[in-house]
């Protein structure tokens, strides 16, 4: 049954080859054996999945019917799921259980799926290798001595060895993407605005996006048609109509225009990962799809405005955490003072430190014009280079990662290597468009992905891209020996 995908499992669970409460319990009995391998759960919550497979069992005998009812999934541990434990993978939230369900937790939950857990990640999404996390680093099941790229390392790593047939994640700087990439899954950052944010923990206000992580786009478009839609609770969800991503997947490419940006194969790019992406060109290129080159100018950029804008937001952000009203507290503080100092040097580990000091330096009176604001004129400088591009293409195409997974450890004193790993998902993030990573091949046994970005709210065309190609391609169907 772990061999299922998503879309695999709905059609067994409606054709009643085994229950859901057959399927959870298989499930959390594996993630029992497999799990201390990885390190991907922070939380298993056992006794409310079979409660919940129970009910989706007694709901499909009552004639309901729903390719998410009685489906098992996980959730990052940055979506509040009321009455369990929300840690965002600090120490400064291990004993806060959420008192309510998050829209995404809310909305899953309403299709009928079963959550197995809360699953490991960066602490407050800030990584990329998935080592910063309260609770130890998770592992690639690829190879268990690499990282599985972050910060929804924890919900790649699950599903990439098969304890889950998909999970959620969040994307604030290519954090779905990245480690779908690197797991050889496939990954959606749906647009800004398309997925409520009401209930996971921010990091990035105006960059977080949750999205999700599957094997398949096939999978990956039933969870978003769950996941997706308007919010009045958040404020930055988009009142917009949802597309049908199941009925688009299987149109044909015929008179796809798909760009190369020349600034995505030049220095830095691992020549081996270029050579994949070409073949995923090709593959494309077989089924109808046209080739241009193109220009994103302002690429060269998008590192350090990104890195002077998600720091200054999560200053901001992250201020909540002090000791007073939920989280970790320190002990006997000399007065409030004392108590705001030692609860958050106590609770927050080094990874959040460094980009709260560095965000509210860049935020304080003496230099906001001269690097936040800086950054975000480079923003909409990068916006316009999208919406310049998405005239003369449908999509654009290239590579998720500059390099494949790096040895645990390996990174951990040069940040600024870490955060360069990102060079090819951070611009979607601060320009607010969708992208999709999907497997493209491997090299020395370690998954390689191929990126494609769209216009807004265009999610519908990335799935139907990313499903044309896995039709072609058996990439996706290849699973980490021992899981």
């Amino acid at each position: 049954m772990h061999q299922l995908t998503l879309a695999e499992i709905a059609r067994a669970l409606a054709d009643k080859q085994f229950s859901a409460e057959e399927l959870t319990r298989s499930l959390l009995a594996r993630i029992q054996q497999l799990d201390p391998q990885l390190n991907s759960f922070i939380t298993v919550t056992e006794e409310q999945a079979i409660a919940q497979a129970k009910a989706a069992d007694a709901r499909r005998a009552n004639g309901e019917s729903g390719a998410l009812l009685g489906a098992p999934i996980g959730h990052k541990d940055l979506f509040c799921t009321q009455g369990t434990r929300t840690s965002c993978g600090s120490k400064i939230l291990d004993n806060f259980n959420s008192p309510y369900d998050a829209t995404v937790v809310e909305r899953l939950a309403a299709a009928g799926a079963v959550s197995l857990g809360k699953l490991n990640m960066d602490e407050f999404a800030m990584g990329s290798a998935n080592e910063s996390s309260f609770y130890g680093a998770v592992k690639n099941p690829w190879d268990l001595s690499r990282v599985p790229g972050g910060s929804s390392g924890g919900s790649a790593a699950a599903v990439a060895a098969r304890l889950l047939p998909a999970a959620t994640g969040s994307d604030t700087g290519g954090s779905i993407r990245q480690p779908a990439a690197l797991t050889n899954l496939t990954g959606l950052k749906p647009t800004y605005g398309r997925v409520s944010r009401w209930g996971m923990i921010a990091y990035a206000s105006s960059l977080d996006q949750g999205g999700p992580l599957a094997r398949t786009a096939e999978d990956c478009a039933l969870m978003l048609g769950a996941m997706a839609g308007f919010d009045p609770k958040d404020s930055t969800s988009v009142d917009q109509p949802l597309e049908d991503y199941l009925a688009t997947l299987s149109q044909p490419l015929t008179g796809l225009r798909i760009g190369l940006p020349k600034e995505y194969f030049g220095e830095g790019l691992d020549p081996k990962i270029g050579t994949a992406v070409m073949q995923a060109v090709e593959e494309l290129k077989k089924v109808g799809a046209t080739v241009k080159e193109i220009s994103l100018p302002n690429m060269q950029h998008a590192i350090p405005s990104y890195y002077v804008i998600a720091p200054a937001e999560a200053s901001s952000n992250l201020s909540r955490f002090d000791g007073v009203r939920f989280g970790y507290r320190c002990e006997n503080p000399a007065d409030l003072t004392d108590l705001y100092k030692r609860s958050r040097a106590e609770g927050f580990g080094d990874e959040v430190r460094r980009r709260i000091m560095v965000g509210t330096y860049a935020l304080s009176a003496g230099y906001y014009d001269a690097y936040y604001l800086k950054a975000q004129k480079i923003r909409r400088l990068i916006k316009n280079d999208f919406i310049s591009a998405f005239e003369e293409v449908d999509v654009i195409l290239g590579p998720t990662t500059p390099n494949l997974a790096w040895k645990l450890g390996e990174k951990n004193n040069d940040p600024v290597s870490a955060y360069l790993e990102d060079i090819y998902t951070i611009t979607a993030n601060l320009a607010g468009i969708p992208g999709i990573s999907m497997p493209a091949g491997f090299i020395d046994g370690l998954p390689v992905g191929v990126q494609l970005l769209a216009p807004y709210f265009q999610e519908a065309r990335l799935l139907n891209v990313a499903h044309q190609y896995q039709q072609a391609t058996e990439w996706h169907k290849q699973a980490p020996s021992g899981f």
